[in-house]
């Protein structure tokens, strides 16, 4: 009777053990796994360069976005700051959520005006993703050839989807995967293997955008979204105003033919390509957006509540 007794208490004592233990995390990148579930995703970050410190990593472990937007392209290139970041977020973390960190996605200061230019300045690429970051954003993404030097320094040339007709074999060296394995809390190995581009990659963590923000990027748009290995992409109002020469701003400019008919140019190639398209949400349209297929935006954390709440999501930030 003991025997049994002391058994069952036993058995419940493992079972309430195992129930009270998260769930594993099917992703390191949590913006990639909300997408993966059909979610959409908000994002935070500034353009004042003010993040490149240990302590607000600290602070921002715990954001209620679900990446942060990492800007070195008006803000200073600053890559001892971006590491300190990174640990800090490390440290202050989890996120509710449970993932290690949030992701973060890094605008460099790199225009992808040619494919020269960006095999050129490529070295920033692997300095960046050296500190743990999770995706990289190309400004001024303007060719298909600068597209895919892009991609492919981005890439380790263990990886070979898409290799061949479409994709030359990626450049990354290995050495920053020394750095950037311990903020992703896995081995070196394990780095090298979930270090790729997604969705290209199926197990790939690492989100590429294009800023597709002037009037040559918008010309070539269609080629430019046929490069595999972009996972969403931004029509850029502010800079695509300047381009296409409309001196409003604001709603105004948003409203203007021109900017119309690039706005849907770009939306319409992104969904030809299977890219997701990156808009800019607020409280009044948030749900119009979502409805209208933008899955990725800048947004204040009313304005995220909103989007959640719509799409009954249920991972907490």
């Amino acid at each position: 009777m003991r025997t049994l007794l002391g058994s069952t208490i036993l058995a419940v004592g493992i079972t309430c053990s195992l129930l009270s233990q998260p769930a594993k995390l099917k992703r390191i990148n949590r913006a990639i796994e909300l997408l993966e579930q059909g979610q959409p995703v908000y994002y935070t970050g500034s353009h004042s360069g003010t993040e490149g410190s240990y302590q607000q990593g600290m602070k921002d472990a715990q954001t209620w976005a679900d990446y942060i937007s990492y800007d070195m392209e008006h803000a200073p290139y600053d890559i001892k700051g971006l590491a300190e970041y990174m640990r800090g977020l490390a440290a202050g973390g989890p996120t509710r959520s449970g993932h290690r960190t949030p992701a973060v996605i890094v605008n460099v200061p790199v225009n992808g005006i040619d494919e020269a230019s960006v095999r050129a300045n490529a070295w920033m690429f692997q300095q960046v993703l050296a500190t743990g970051v999770h995706g990289v954003l190309l400004t001024h993404a303007d060719s298909p050839g600068a597209v895919r030097a892009f991609v492919e320094a981005i890439r380790f040339p263990i990886h070979q989807q898409g290799v061949g007709a479409a994709l030359n074999e990626g450049r990354r060296g290995v050495h920053g995967a020394a750095t950037a394995a311990p903020i992703w809390g896995i081995s070196e190995r394990e780095y090298l293997d979930k270090a790729d581009a997604w969705p290209l990659n199926p197990n790939g963590e690492l989100l590429l955008g294009l800023k597709l923000e002037d009037k040559y990027a918008l010309s070539n748009a269609d080629a430019n979204l046929m490069v595999p290995g972009i996972g969403f992409a931004e029509w850029g109002p502010s800079d695509m105003a300047l381009s296409l020469g409309v001196r409003a701003s604001g709603a105004a400019a948003v409203q203007d033919p021109r900017m119309v008919e690039a706005r849907s140019k770009i939306f319409a190639a992104c969904r030809a390509h299977h890219v997701f398209f990156l808009n800019a949400f607020n409280p009044d349209d948030v749900i119009d957006l979502i409805k209208e297929g933008v899955m990725i935006g800048p947004a204040s954390q009313a304005t995220a509540e909103i989007g959640r709440k719509y799409t009954n999501r249920q991972m907490p930030w």
